[in-house]
């Protein structure tokens, strides 16, 4: 394809882009009503005066809020617009389009409802406040969208003075996927997770977050160099936040070229073509190589195999095999933790939602869902380390996950039939009876 023909593309799905968004009405989402409200009677239970009997009701046990209101099924998409996609600081109305998106992919994957609330502040304790009064109508809290290192204090804080989940998806997101992805690969390779040397380029939200899942999983925290904007993060560098003295180590690497000697592992969380094909050849045997810096990989999957064949490579983009797409992670870990009316999603309810990702990818996929893919078949391998987000089975085995583990770890404040519930996602997803012992 000549290049002016790639930029007619591009001026033509821009143009397609913004008629999307505009066309009426205006944005992505609308609120509906569930229940009938065509007479007189009908209006008298949804408004006054019999509304007043849930409100006393939950004034008598709070916990009736989730029986009598949809607060159960209710999240919130909270963004400051200082960290909007790879575009940087846009502010709150520029971040809107986004939250719109993300509240389109709660309902359209996982039947839950999101508001989209946009703050106009960077101070941190007014975010933290502000959302913080929140808790009243929401289920859960997805923040979104928020640099570092702020967004890591308002998490922290935000779940120590709340009682309902809150989850920072540009974190934990991409953490639990790649994860999932990570496991599948060493298996494919015949590595242990405490063996592998893994590199990471970046060193924000989500490379941190990655790191520590990857620890949490079994991988050596001495066997992890990580490298931001100025080098490697080492023992005795100056100005490095809290976040990133927790990865400091003992080495004589100074720059990511030298990261690349010797490593099983690429994670890139950065900026796109920083890798080479002379970095590429300097790994170990059949290396493991997530590229997720968007719209362009921290190198291609073309010249990464251009440089050997032994890859297992992962990307961000749709158009390669792999997609590390956080669509797999939030609406079915907030679909779980909802359901049991979790007051967090806690370490324990991440590593199931990965691990249950890495076992269905096992499985493969249907040949309707290879097509979505334009490929002929989705079988696990090294194309196919991480399940299709179309797969509806996604849903069963991730919520059933996320919520058997929060009833586990007592986190959850309804303790349901699990046998039951997946029945009940497997009705919601269209799906036939699942076998997790498979």
């Amino acid at each position: 394809m000549s290049e002016d023909s790639t930029n007619k593309d591009v001026v033509n799905r821009r143009q397609e882009a913004l008629d999307y968004h505009s066309q009426n009405p205006s944005g992505k989402i609308e609120i509906k009503v569930t229940k009938a409200a065509e007479t007189q009677d009908e209006l008298s239970l949804a408004y006054s005066p019999w509304v007043a009997e849930p409100c006393k009701e939950i004034h008598e046990d709070v916990q009736n809020v989730y029986k009598y209101t949809n607060k159960g099924n209710l999240v919130a998409v909270v963004s400051n617009g200082t960290a909007v996609l790879g575009l940087g600081d846009l502010g709150p109305e520029a971040s809107k389009p986004v939250m719109e998106g993300k509240a389109v992919l709660f309902k359209r994957f996982a039947q839950v409802d999101a508001f989209d609330i946009e703050i106009k502040t960077t101070d941190v304790d007014e975010i933290i406040r502000t959302v913080e009064l929140l808790e009243p109508t929401f289920g859960g809290i997805n923040l979104e969208d928020i640099k570092a290192p702020e967004c890591f204090r308002i998490e922290d804080e935000l779940k120590e003075k709340m009682n309902i989940p809150v989850f920072h998806d540009d974190q934990h997101g991409t953490a639990i996927i790649s994860a999932a992805g990570l496991v599948n690969a060493c298996e494919l390779i015949g590595k242990k997770m405490a063996d592998i040397k893994i590199n990471i380029n970046g060193a924000g939200a989500s490379a941190i977050s990655c790191a520590r899942l990857f620890i949490t999983l079994g991988a050596n925290p001495n066997n992890i160099l990580m490298c931001d904007s100025r080098g490697v993060i080492y023992k005795g560098r100056e100005n490095l936040n809290k976040q990133k003295e927790e990865f400091a180590v003992e080495t004589e690497c100074r720059t990511l070229e030298d990261t690349f000697k010797g490593s099983d592992v690429f994670i890139g969380l950065s900026i796109g073509n920083v890798v080479s094909k002379e970095m590429v050849l300097d790994m170990n045997d059949n290396p493991i190589i997530f590229a997720m810096a968007n719209p362009d990989p921290e190198i291609s999957p073309k010249d990464a195999f251009d440089a050997r064949q032994d890859i297992i490579m992962a990307t961000g983009r749709t158009d390669y095999p792999n997609q590390v797409n956080n669509v797999l992670g939030f609406p079915f870990i907030f679909r779980g933790a909802l359901d049991v009316a979790a007051t967090e999603i806690n370490e324990e309810m991440k590593v199931a939602a990965s691990l249950s990702l890495a076992k269905l990818a096992k499985l493969g996929a249907s040949e309707d869902i290879a097509k979505r893919h334009n490929r002929k078949e989705l079988v696990f391998g090294k194309d196919y380390i991480v399940p299709s987000p179309f797969d509806p089975r996604v849903l069963v085995w991730e919520s059933y996950a996320v919520a058997k583990a929060a009833i586990e770890t007592g986190v959850a404040r309804l303790k349901i039939d699990l046998d039951e519930y997946k029945s009940r996602l497997e009705k919601m997803a269209g799906v036939g009876p699942q076998n997790f012992d498979e």
